[in-house]
């Protein structure tokens, strides 16, 4: 059986994405079958469209990291999911595809009411805040995170995420993204063309600094947070849009006892992934179910407009996440 996926031959632009067809995998060991309904789109997808992120050996050369739909087959054996459950998951490639294999151990339970577009937007952003802020991070309730970028999917889950387990949040963003991030409970926004934020965030927090700070500029940015950062505290990079190497003051690092670490999402192991979603089951889906969280939904288009959803990625003008839809 063939389904239609988008497809492209040469990185580039994302005018090089079309609309073709390939063949629906078979389950092995360990793994489900899902009939996709939405898949979220985010910036890995760009950078592997553009080249610059290709995908690991094993996984699907096709777009997308997450989807939401129904399960349409089982590897013999699997227990943990049975055909016409409706999950949203983790996808090692492949999500822009009507069927898409991944693990069972990856996948999550729709949300109670919630759209299947609505589900799509979860399993990127909440799978790399949670491993990256709480799990690697250790934020706890009480302390101060700096969060950059806080408009775009991952900024503005993480401000939900940290706000929902009692911590204090200072943002940045640009001008048009201010009232976003305030609605959706930042401490403090600040506009990162116009303020400076080390100053700003000093200013807030009496001069104590913050105990986090999620980097996903780096280049310079690194000394700066490293200024900010308080005594014995943590930051963890998980992108560097302006720039992958940086001049660190690394005396600065010692004083202060800082732990600097980071990750990515895509190449850990299939173990790793679980043990997230084990975590996200028991500590952020009961929020989900009682309505506390909802990601912020700034379009969704169908499967054949994918390009134009790569165009307001790379415009930097959306807030909140971008979603394909395949199905009603």
């Amino acid at each position: 059986m063939r389904c239609q996926q988008i497809i492209f031959e040469q990185p580039g632009a994302p005018e090089v994405m079309k609309l073709g067809s390939g063949e629906v995998a078979v389950p092995s060991a360990g793994q489900v079958l899902i009939k996709v309904a939405a898949a979220g789109v985010n910036g890995p997808d760009l950078f592997q469209r553009q080249g610059s992120y290709p995908p690991p050996p094993d996984a699907s050369p096709i777009l997308g990291l997450e989807v939401a739909g129904e399960i349409a087959a089982v590897a013999e054996g699997e227990t943990r999911w049975q055909v016409g459950d409706n999950v949203c998951a983790l996808v090692p490639g492949g999500g822009y595809s009507e069927y898409v294999l991944t693990w069972a151990s990856h996948c999550l339970p729709v949300p109670q009411g919630w759209q299947m577009t609505e589900a799509a937007a979860l399993p990127e952003t909440f799978f790399t805040v949670w491993h990256n802020m709480f799990m690697r991070g250790g934020l706890t309730a009480g302390e101060t995170v700096l969060i950059q970028g806080g408009g775009g999917g991952i900024g503005s889950t993480a401000i939900m995420l940290a706000k929902a387990f009692g911590a204090r949040v200072i943002t940045t963003c640009s001008t048009s993204k201010i009232p976003f991030c305030q609605q959706l409970g930042a401490d403090l926004v600040v506009d990162y063309r116009s303020d400076d934020f080390v100053e700003a965030a000093k200013t807030f927090t009496q001069d104590q600094g913050v105990q986090l700070v999620l980097d996903m500029v780096g280049g310079d940015y690194i000394n700066r947070h490293l200024k900010l950062l308080s005594m014995d505290g943590r930051m963890v990079s998980i992108a560097a849009r302006q720039a992958r190497m940086a001049e660190v003051d690394v005396f600065m690092l010692m004083m202060k006892r800082i732990v600097w670490s980071g990750s990515t999402l895509r190449p850990q192991s299939v173990q790793q992934k679980a043990a997230i979603a084990e975590q996200l089951a028991q500590q952020v889906w009961p929020l989900l179910n009682q309505g506390l969280l909802k990601p912020h939904l700034h379009a969704v288009l169908p499967l054949a407009e994918a390009a134009t959803a790569h165009q307001l990625l790379e415009a930097g003008q959306h807030h909140g996440k971008v979603v394909l839809r395949l199905a009603n």
